[in-house]
C-alpha cells in the first residue's frame, strides 16, 4: 500500500450553534491494489496534547520534510491506517477515546513514521508497512 497524500486541517465553526471548533480531521490518500483511497479520521483537537506528551518531539510542527512543516494533525489518519488495517474498509473514521490514539501513536516507532513521512514529501509517495 502506498501512501499517495497526508493533509491534516483544524476545523472551523460553520454555524455559530455547532462545535466544529473542537476537532481536527487528518487525511490519508493511499493506493490499494491499484485502487486510490482517502480515509478521513475526526478526533477532539484537544487529544493532541496527550499525543505530544507521548511522543519525542518539541512541539507542533512536529518535524520539518522535505521544507514541509509536518503537524500532528497530518499524521493521525496515518498512524490509525498503519494499526487498524480494518480502516481499509472504511472512508470516515470518528475516534472519540483519546486512549485509543495514544495506542496507535505507542505502537509505531518514531524513526519509521519519520522516515516514511520524508520519503513521503521527498517523492511524492510512500510504501506502508504491512
Amino acid at each position: 500500500m502506498d501512501v499517495c497524500r497526508l493533509h491534516g486541517e483544524e476545523l472551523e465553526k460553520s454555524q455559530a450553534n455547532t462545535f466544529e471548533d473542537y476537532f481536527n480531521r487528518s487525511e490519508v490518500t493511499y493506493s490499494d491494489g491499484g485502487e486510490e483511497r482517502t480515509l478521513s479520521v475526526l478526533y477532539l483537537r484537544h487529544f493532541e496534547t496527550a499525543l505530544l506528551e507521548l511522543l519525542p518531539y518539541e512541539g507542533d510542527p512536529l518535524f520539518v520534510a522535505n521544507g514541509r512543516d509536518i503537524y500532528l494533525r497530518d499524521l493521525v489518519a496515518l498512524v490509525c491506517l498503519w494499526q487498524n488495517p480494518a480502516y481499509r474498509r472504511r472512508k470516515r473514521v470518528y475516534i472519540h477515546d483519546e486512549a485509543e490514539l495514544c495506542r496507535y501513536f505507542a505502537a509505531v516507532p518514531n524513526e519509521a513514521l519519520q522516515a516514511l513521512v520524508s520519503e513521503w514529501a521527498a517523492t511524492g509517495r510512500s510504501r506502508l508497512p504491512e
